[in-house]
């Protein structure tokens, strides 16, 4: 099992916290300083990485690309209308390196991951779901050396294993993210038990890119092993554009950051008496107790006692002994309401 990947100098894994990408995607809508504002906003709240898109179309697409329902205008305008040039791709790197928040960026092309491995020197690619079944592309991304994270939304599992097959070969170290391209994804269609299911099937580490709407799905992901949580992020979710619906604002994605790492700290399985529940034991649990008065050289029957708080004292009978406790002697007065022990018993 690979357990973990490494992402600069951070460890992304089972055994670590999870690792909170905010998709900046095209939600900027081409201007540089709703891009930069990002950053700044994903950084505050928290984020392990911004993550934004590098496309090259002419080496992407034909011009006479269908377009699904979240878009507005044809494809190819709208990412044309809103691609970042390679200059504002470096300052938005170089503002990243300044904040501590790493610059990812997903290339749609052989041409846009080679400029991204020379020009920006990646921590990691991040590949998106439409590429996943072209296999010669994910291959000449891997070729770079450099940790991939690997989106498998719309694709079977014997698709997934195949592109598993194919980067396993390389030698290049990646991580999956479950993932459903809708738009947004219905709860009942975002099926989090991939996230054990792929992690058995294809030992690497899994996480999940979420476009349910709100924070719910991605932070109940964390409680079953997802490591890398993917949501889109915008500064305001009511403009026109094929993402900002199924979006975060930064108050939600600040909560999200904090859900998931609540939620990783709370995955254990541990059961034992922790220290913090020592003081609550004293008052909470029930001892045996005298419900009337009861006179020396009494048979105890049932009528006699029952079981109420607080613990019992030392030498107390507990409430589980209750049973025990009748048809035995006592062999002093008992007053009512009061604490039975054992040495007042034969």
């Amino acid at each position: 099992m690979i357990d973990s990947i490494k992402i600069g100098e951070r460890l992304v894994g089972d055994n670590y916290p999870p690792y909170v990408i905010a998709e900046a995607a095209v939600s900027h809508q081409g201007e540089i300083a709703t891009a930069i504002a990002m950053t700044y906003m994903a950084h505050a709240m928290g984020c392990d990485a911004i993550k934004f898109q590098m496309h090259v179309l002419e080496n992407e697409m034909l011009r006479n690309v269908p377009t699904s329902d979240n878009f507005d205008e044809p494809l190819y305008e709208t990412l044309n209308n809103t691609e970042l040039t390679l200059d504002e791709h470096k300052q938005l790197k170089a503002l990243c390196e300044n904040l501590g928040i790493d610059y990812l960026c997903t290339p749609f092309s052989a041409v846009a991951a080679d400029i991204l491995d020379k020009e920006l020197d990646l921590k990691a690619f991040k590949t998106g779901s439409g590429e996943l079944t072209n296999i010669p592309l994910l291959k000449h991304i891997a070729s770079k050396g450099r940790p991939m994270i690997i989106s498998t939304g719309m694709a079977l599992i014997e698709e997934i294993q195949e592109t598993v097959d194919a980067i396993k070969e390389t030698g290049t170290p990646f991580a999956l993210t479950h993932c459903v391209s809708a738009y947004p994804t219905p709860y009942n269609r975002v099926n989090l038990h991939n996230i054990p299911r792929y992690r058995e099937l294809f030992n690497v580490p899994v996480g999940l890119s979420d476009h349910s709407i709100g924070i719910y799905t991605a932070i109940g992901s964390v409680a079953l092993g997802a490591s890398i949580i993917e949501k889109h992020f915008t500064l305001d979710k009511l403009q026109s554009g094929p993402d900002h619906p199924v979006s975060l604002e930064p108050y939600d994605l600040g909560e999200l950051v904090k859900g998931c790492c609540a939620v990783f700290e709370a995955r254990g399985a541990k059961r034992e008496i922790f220290p913090e529940e020592e003081p609550i034991i004293a008052w909470a649990r029930e001892s045996v107790v005298s419900e009337i008065e009861i006179k020396k050289g009494t048979k105890i029957t049932k009528d006699m006692v029952w079981v109420k708080r607080p613990s019992p004292a030392p030498g107390a009978i507990p409430a589980k002994e209750l049973d025990k406790v009748i048809g035995m002697t006592t062999k002093v007065d008992i007053s009512k309401d009061k604490q039975i022990l054992w040495e007042e018993l034969s």
